[in-house]
């Protein structure tokens, strides 16, 4: 997956869309700070998500981590094999360690998010 492509949040998730449909994430930042992941509790399928607002859980052997729903929509499908290997977000945040898939249901609200660049940015200025 092409991280310039991607748009982003404050609270790391990132989110891809291919016409009506996208899928979450959280990124590299995210899972490095989070340490080893050993748990993920995905939002259910059928489920309407809000910007902004819890979307699911993940457990590090540091602590869990509440992840936000970048936009707005209804969970459509789920990474069933995080619940084999949940250490795939730490190996490929941006690839096989997809969370969720969503159908969005206002993609203006990608507007707000940022780009690659402007989220590069944030994270400098989060590590002081």
């Amino acid at each position: 997956m092409n991280k310039e492509n991607l748009k982003y949040t404050k609270t790391h998730e990132w989110i891809s869309v291919e016409g009506n449909t996208a899928t979450v994430g959280v990124t590299d930042f995210a899972q490095n700070q989070m340490g080893d992941i050993v748990f993920v509790d995905p939002p259910k399928p059928n489920t309407d998500l809000v910007m902004e607002k819890q979307a699911c859980v993940i457990e590090s052997v540091k602590s869990a981590f509440d992840i936000y729903s970048p936009a707005s929509g209804e969970v459509v499908e789920i990474n069933k094999s995080l619940n084999d290997d949940p250490a795939l977000i730490n190996k490929d945040p941006f690839g096989n360690g997809w969370i969720f898939k969503m159908k969005l249901s206002n993609p203006d609200e990608l507007n707000s998010l940022m780009d690659f660049k402007s989220y590069e940015e944030f994270c400098k200025s989060q590590q002081h």
